[in-house]
């Protein structure tokens, strides 16, 4: 018996999965890679993905191949479904956005809601993959992770008809953020409650997280696995140095309607004016808004765009960079930054207690603070004062004075010092520890209705 055969078998349900660009697929990527060497072999169950746009058309583009591709690795297995986009995908893929954006809303309502009465839709390539290999093979545990949801329902019905264990994992709270579709938010609720029910355990990325599903559902068994850095693309990219030309600074990421993103382009251009520096951001959630902001400012020359790409290429990227940009999500501590610890480049987060700020946030922020004063409302800021990785800016003021010190030291060293500390337990390598003893725990406890 090899010693694969010994190993416990985890099956993971993971929708954004590489060479998708998402850094909600960097989770699972994670598992697949580092669970063997903690003894437990992983099973990915994903869909096929392409790179054709290099935009979020990638997300609704057609597979390829009709065929389900099954790759065995040194890491473990990956089954890659195929993908068949619904009408709306299709216009939307054919037209553009701007046709037919009432009858693709439509379309895109009737498959959020019959996906979780019946297995269509085009996400349901994912649940026949993994009933068809389960038909074949024997594993010990199953996992989802989530969003898209409806792979908890996916993993439910698994795990009634074949009697295994599954774990729902939450990179973010189901029903009780506030920006999903409200019209959907009773539905998501019972939905959840339902699939949940015979789930043996939950994990997710915080204690708030933890608190918040907690308010819909009841589950015994837990784990917080926080999301992380890549040890093994951060040691690729160790040996690029910070560039010494100009003052860089770059965002990488999601900028969300309750991020100061106005008030920092405003006191960054006014710095910049008379000081040679660059933001530059990457990969950002709404590049045409920023790059129509900038160029209507005539900040062409020192803020810059650039389209979504590789994590590998882009670690490449930020470590040329001095200086890491981040927005504050308070309650959540988001992925970003994991990323920018380990590239050991000073952070900046934005802002701690800015005026116009605290209005965004009242406005748009997804989540009503806990009670609970053992729940941190100040995640980012937290890991940044355990590691000294950065500093916490307190409002626009503040950053004005932020900047310039940080290029005075700029001018006189060439670099931007950053002597964080305490970054170990921040690897998605020590996530995968984390979970592996967690499966080999519930595998033991077994299914349960």
């Amino acid at each position: 018996m090899t010693k694969c055969e010994t190993m416990k078998r985890l099956l993971i349900l993971a929708y954004d999965f590489p060479p998708y660009v998402s850094v909600g697929g960097l989770r699972p990527y994670a598992w697949y890679k580092y669970l063997k060497e903690f003894g437990v072999y992983p099973i990915v169950v994903t869909r096929q993905w392409g790179n054709k746009y290099g935009s979020g058309l990638d997300y609704i583009a057609p597979s390829e191949s009709t065929e389900t591709f099954v790759e065995e690795t040194e890491c473990g297995t990956v089954i890659r479904t195929p993908y068949k986009p619904n009408l709306a995908n299709r216009l939307m893929l054919k037209y553009g956005s701007s046709k037919f954006a009432l009858l693709r809303k439509a379309i895109t309502a009737f498959y959020e809601f019959v996906q979780f009465l019946f297995f269509v839709g085009p996400k349901s390539g994912i649940y026949r993959g993994a009933k068809n290999y389960l038909k074949a093979n024997k594993v010990d545990a199953i996992i989802a992770t989530g969003e898209p949801f409806i792979l908890f329902k996916y993993a439910s019905a698994l795990s009634k008809k074949h009697h295994l264990p599954w774990i729902a994992d939450y990179r973010d709270p189901w029903v009780q953020n506030k920006n999903r579709n409200q019209f959907m938010g009773r539905w998501n609720a019972f939905f959840e409650r339902k699939y949940l029910k015979n789930a043996a355990a939950v994990t997710t990325v915080s204690d708030f997280f933890k608190k918040k599903i907690s308010e819909n559902i009841s589950f015994k068994n837990s784990c917080i696995i926080i999301n992380g850095y890549n040890p093994e693309a951060i040691e690729s990219v160790s040996h690029i140095a910070q560039q010494s030309d100009k003052l860089r600074i770059a965002f990488a990421g999601t900028i969300y309607d309750w991020h100061p993103y106005k008030s920092v382009l405003s006191v960054f251009a006014e710095f910049a004016q008379s000081r040679n520096a660059e933001l530059n951001f990457f990969g950002i959630s709404r590049p045409d808004e920023i790059s129509q902001m900038v160029a209507k400012n005539h900040w062409n020359e020192i803020i810059h765009v650039y389209p979504r790409m590789r994590n590998s290429d882009l670690l490449e990227q930020l470590c040329r960079h001095n200086i890491m940009l981040l927005f504050n999500d308070y309650s959540f501590i988001g992925t970003k930054i994991y990323d920018y610890l380990a590239i050991k480049r000073k952070i900046l987060l934005c802002f701690r207690n800015d005026n116009d700020s605290n209005l965004l946030k009242a406005k748009f922020y997804p989540y009503s603070h806990s009670v609970d004063e053992s729940f941190s409302n100040h995640l980012q800021e937290d890991c940044l004062n355990h590691t000294q990785a950065g500093v916490v800016v307190e409002n626009k003021e503040h950053l004005r004075t932020v900047l310039s010190e940080l290029y005075d030291e700029f001018c006189r060293n060439g670099y931007i010092d950053c002597p964080s500390q305490n970054l170990e337990q921040y690897s998605r390598k020590h996530g995968a520890k984390l979970l592996a003893e967690f499966v080999d725990d519930i595998s033991k406890i077994g299914f349960s209705l």
